[in-house]
């Protein structure tokens, strides 16, 4: 593991590594919270990048810069055992350089999403947060750049500056991580004493009651604060600052929750000031199914969306139908340029058509226009793998697809559906079965369309070939979520594999009163 310390340090070993990189960006006193950035990261990407820099530009000038915790030995040591391999820790003046404070160039971001909830009680410090994730995030161009939900302001304005500035890689949003009484980890919780520490987890029964209240039918803003607020009301030690709901991604205040929302509370306990937040959603279920070649995932999704009434995000579709629309503007599909440069003009949207045949394909229109058959001409079916190849062309219909999760109701399948695409999908499933299974099947596929049959130990070769390349590819990789549910096909008929996700469905969607 490197420890560098400076820029010139880390932009020379960044340029001698052509791996996969995920970035953990962090101030350090690391807890089980950062050490679950890092083992997503670890587990995404070739390398892993932890930097360890107590940002001033982040800090008013009264608040905590002086006390906070350093603890760089001890970080180290975690980062060695978590397989980090490289840690970035420099002093303020290498990282800004010499002109570092006063004439330092700073990234302002919006108003809209600054402002509000702790932008309101800290000026200038989601502008420090935007200048060192600007720069950290060009100095090492990561894949993916990994943030914990419990910040959630700072993740939806890092959101927008990596869009917006077209910065490297991916933000990946990761679960906050919690004691075993609730109260969400932060490295402020050593400024705690031992009374104060008990009532910490205030916070969270609040948010938690809020939740419930919010499952029974509760959508009002002011009824859910409320709820809060009188959790809050019961501990001596917390003084309140504010407890608001708002669109988790605009960060817009609501009245009521139409399809989703987010409670966030910030409060003094003691002298020590502590955030949290839980996420409020009104959407139909997702279900996400992930899993290798051959597993069964397509046939399966399909049918399951079909007897539960949900869409298929049939994805397939979707790349069938910009294939048809870059093929009816008349480009190359081979120029990589010319087809980004069509992307953003190409909206696609997908609609169940209810049909008793599970298989029959939604009807998708591409700017308003039906091309349902269209997609399924040979033209395009000659073309589709050339497009579907292309990373910008991944990446923008992975975000299209993201766009399904606000409203819900779908079933989807693929490689990192639960992982990337729908992360809080309420059932999640990795359907998966032995190579030798999934060769097995091959063949009988192979025979009833009077193809070649190749033997079983090459089939099982190739197949293992893909699991390989599918598992550590940069793009879309094979993941099985944390909280995916296995489910071995071996030996099952479709109609069992079927009843076993319908079993899944009832168990932990409905049951859950979503």
């Amino acid at each position: 593991m490197r420890l560098l310390k400076t820029v010139e340090g880390l932009r020379y070993w960044r340029e001698s590594q052509p791996a996969s990189i995920g970035l953990v960006p962090t101030m350090g006193a690391l807890h089980k919270g950062h050490l679950s950035l890092i083992r997503r990261a670890r587990r995404d990407n070739e390398l892993v990048v932890v930097s360890i820099f107590v940002n001033p530009l982040q800090f008013g000038p009264n608040e905590d810069l002086d006390a906070y915790p350093r603890t760089l030995e001890l970080d180290a040591k975690l980062c060695q055992a978590a397989g980090v391999d490289c840690i970035f820790a420099p002093t303020p003046t290498d990282f800004y350089g010499p002109g570092y404070p006063e004439a330092l160039v700073t990234v302002v971001p919006p108003l809209a999403l600054a402002q509000p909830l702790c932008g309101q009680f800290r000026p200038g410090h989601f502008g420090g947060v935007a200048t060192v994730v600007t720069k950290l995030i060009s100095l090492i161009r990561p894949q993916r750049s990994y943030f914990g939900q419990k910040d959630a302001q700072q993740l939806a304005i890092i959101r927008r500056l990596v869009h917006d500035l077209s910065l490297p890689g991916a933000v990946i949003g990761c679960p906050t991580v919690r004691e075993s009484d609730g109260l969400a980890l932060s490295s402020r919780n050593k400024y705690l004493s031992g009374q104060e520490r008990q009532q910490a987890v205030i916070l969270y029964r609040g948010l938690r009651r809020a939740e419930e209240t919010f499952k029974a039918g509760v959508r009002s803003q002011h009824s859910l604060a409320r709820t809060v607020f009188q959790y809050l009301e019961t501990a001596s030690a917390i003084t309140p600052q504010y407890v608001e709901l708002v669109h988790p991604y605009t960060l817009a205040p609501l009245e009521q929750v139409k399809t989703v929302g987010m409670l966030a509370v910030a409060a003094f306990v003691g002298t020590t000031r502590l955030i949290d937040n839980v996420v409020l959603r009104t959407r139909r279920p997702i279900i996400a199914i992930d899993g290798p070649a051959g597993a069964g995932k397509s046939t399966v999704a399909r049918q399951l969306a079909n007897q539960l009434g949900l869409l298929y995000l049939d994805t397939g579709a979707m790349y069938r139908a910009f294939t048809w629309y870059v093929l009816s503007e008349g480009c190359n599909p081979e120029d990589e340029v010319s087809v980004a440069d069509l992307l953003p003009k190409c909206s696609i949207k997908l609609a169940a058509t209810h049909a008793d045949d599970a298989f029959h394909p939604p009807n998708v229109w591409v700017n308003d226009v039906l091309v349902t058959q269209a997609i399924r001409t040979s033209e395009v079916t000659a073309q589709v793998s050339t497009i579907a190849a292309q990373s910008a062309v991944r990446e923008a219909l992975v975000q299209q697809q993201m766009q399904y999760g606000l409203e819900g109701g779908v079933v989807a399948d693929g490689r990192d559906i639960g992982t990337h695409v729908f992360p809080d999908a309420e059932l999640k499933v990795f359907l998966t079965a032995s190579v030798e299974e999934r060769a097995r099947r091959r063949q009988k596929d192979l025979e009833q369309q009077n193809q070649p049959i190749p033997n079983l130990s090459d089939l099982a070769q190739a197949i293992s070939e893909r699991d390989h390349k599918d598992s550590t590819r940069e793009i879309s990789p094979l993941r099985q979520a944390d909280d995916a549910i296995e489910v071995i096909t071996d030996n099952l008929t479709v109609g069992s594999v079927l009843d076993k996700l319908l079993t899944l469905y009832k168990e932990n969607v409905v049951t859950e009163g979503t």
